[in-house]
């Protein structure tokens, strides 16, 4: 089902919504992880906040989730997988997202257009105007308001996501693939990061996680706080540091 774009007077209304904030990268980036510190600082300086992910976030897109990481729709070609991502991105939308923001809670989500653009888009060679399409009629007017690209050497990425595996457990669609696919999907990543300065932040996803949580804090203070929530912010870094 097509989404309804927004009339002039939807717009004004998103000026007192919540933030969008989404995650991206390729495979062992981190992103799960510093989701945690992300929802921790803003629920320190009061904002309510809530974590989700793509593909899933509600019950009808975690279903979809389980179709396309067990590899079931691969055979199906790059088109048809950016549809189910798409169409499981349109309940999410929908069904946890706009209601959020429209809530004033500010969203954070592991994953979210700029994936299919890369995985999909990119990877799968899909004609640029096919993917234009299908991401306007899924998103309508909703784009991120800060988007944080998760850079990190594929080898270390997929080095981390065996890791985290269960015993046992295989690798999902994606991680399965061939390390040149990684490396594609890397620069892929980091063209969309180029190509939107504005919305978009690189940050070097090989440093220790506190370094990396600290650089994505500063980002999300400068470019998302008002004065008043940046005050704040300052007051718990000061409070934190130890006393001389």
């Amino acid at each position: 089902m097509a989404r309804k774009f927004d009339s002039g007077e939807g717009a004004m209304t998103r000026v007192k919504r919540g933030k969008f904030i989404t995650l991206e990268g390729g495979e062992g980036a981190g992103k799960s992880t510093q989701i945690r510190h992300i929802l921790a600082h803003l629920t320190a300086v009061g904002i309510t906040a809530l974590a989700t992910r793509e593909p899933g976030g509600t019950p009808h897109a975690e279903a979809l989730r389980e179709v396309l990481l067990s590899g079931r729709a691969k055979n199906l070609g790059p088109a048809a997988e950016a549809m189910l991502f798409s169409a499981a991105r349109i309940d999410h939308i929908e069904n946890l997202i706009e209601p959020a923001l429209r809530e004033r809670k500010w969203v954070v989500c592991d994953r979210f257009s700029d994936s299919t653009r890369a995985y999909q888009g990119a990877m799968g060679n899909l004609d640029a105007r096919f993917m234009q399409a299908l991401e306007q009629v899924t998103l309508g007017a909703l784009y991120p308001d800060l988007t944080i690209i998760l850079d990190i050497d594929p080898r270390l990425g997929l080095a981390r996501a065996a890791q985290r595996r269960g015993q046992g457990e295989g690798a999902d669609r994606f991680e399965g693939e061939a390390l040149a696919f990684h490396k594609a999907l890397r620069e892929a990543f980091r063209d969309i990061a180029e190509r939107e300065p504005l919305r978009c932040v690189l940050i070097d996803a090989a440093q220790g996680e506190a370094k990396v949580a600290a650089q994505i804090i500063k980002v999300i203070d400068e470019r998302l706080f008002d004065a008043r929530l940046r005050a704040r912010a300052e007051a718990l870094i000061h409070d934190s540091r130890p006393a001389q």
